[in-house]
C-alpha cells in the first residue's frame, strides 16, 4: 500500500563506534544464547543489549539538568509528534560557530515566523563527520547554539530542540541553553541524521523515546513526515 507521506528516518544507528560526549561509547550488543544452542524446537537468538542513556540520536528530557523536572516518560506524546522547523545554517557554520538569533530571524523573513509548538532543528551540516568519531567529537568543540538564539525560539514557544552534534552547547560555555530549554520543559533531541532531506518547513516530526520510568535521557527513533 502507498503511503499518504513520504518517511524519513532523522536517527542514526548506533554501534560500538558511535560517537559520544565521553569519547568511548560503551555500546555493547550480545548474543547470550545462539540459533544452534537453543533447546528448543523452535530456535531463537537471545541478545543484550548494554548503553548508555545519551548516546546516537536520543532526546533529554528536562529532568537532565533539572532537578524534580519531568523525565521521559512523562513527557506528552502531543508534543513529541509536532510540525518540524528546519534551520539550515551549514553554508556558514563551523568548529566554534554558534547559530544567532540573526540567523532566525532572517529565516523568518524568508518562510514566516515559526508557528507555535514547532519542533525546531538547526542544522549545521556537522553530521558529515559522524562516521569520523574524533572529528565529529571535535575535543567537545562543534557548531552549537547560542542561549540569544534558545530564548528567542522558547519565546515562539517550540516543543523542542534539535540539532545534528553532540550538544546545542559545548562544554566551555557552560550548557546555558540546556538549562534554558529543559528549564522551560522543553526537550533537546542531539545527534540528528539526515537533516538535510527536510524541507525548511512542512514536515512533522515524530519523536518516539524508550519509555524509560524516571530516565533522564533516553535512545529514540526520529522521524519525519512529508505530506
Amino acid at each position: 500500500m502507498k503511503l499518504p507521506f513520504q518517511v524519513i528516518d532523522l536517527t542514526h544507528p548506533i554501534t560500538s563506534n558511535s560517537p559520544t560526549w565521553e569519547g568511548g561509547c560503551g555500546f555493547l550488543h550480545e548474543i547470550n544464547l545462539d540459533y544452534d544452542a537453543c533447546p528448543t524446537p523452535v530456535q531463537f537468538r537471545v541478545q543484550t543489549i548494554k548503553m548508555n542513556a545519551g548516546i546516537g540520536t536520543h532526546i533529554d528530557a528536562p529532568a537532565h539538568c533539572i532537578p524534580g523536572a519531568k523525565t521521559v516518560d512523562e513527557l506528552s506524546l502531543s508534543d513529541l509528534i509536532a510540525p518540524c522547523v528546519v534551520i539550515n545554517i551549514s553554508m556558514h557554520a563551523h568548529a566554534t560557530y554558534e547559530c544567532l538569533a540573526s540567523d532566525i530571524l532572517t529565516f523568518e523573513k524568508k518562510y514566516g515566523k515559526i508557528p507555535n509548538g514547532s519542533f525546531v532543528i538547526i542544522r549545521t551540516g556537522w553530521e558529515k563527520f559522524w562516521l569520523q568519531p574524533d572529528q565529529y567529537r571535535n575535543q567537545l568543540q562543534f557548531p552549537s547554539v547560542s542561549l540569544e538564539a534558545a530564548n528567542l525560539l522558547l519565546a515562539r514557544h517550540i516543543v523542542g530542540l534539535g540539532i545534528d552534534t553532540l550538544s546545542p552547547d559545548t562544554e566551555a560555555s557552560g550548557y546555558p541553553v540546556h538549562h534554558a530549554i529543559l528549564g522551560a520543559e522543553k526537550y533537546i533531541i542531539e545527534n540528528i541524521a539526515n537533516a538535510d532531506k527536510l524541507p525548511p518547513t512542512g514536515s512533522f516530526s515524530l519523536a518516539l523515546p524508550i519509555l524509560t520510568t524516571g530516565g533522564t535521557e533516553a535512545s529514540i527513533r526520529l522521524i519525519a513526515l512529508l505530506l
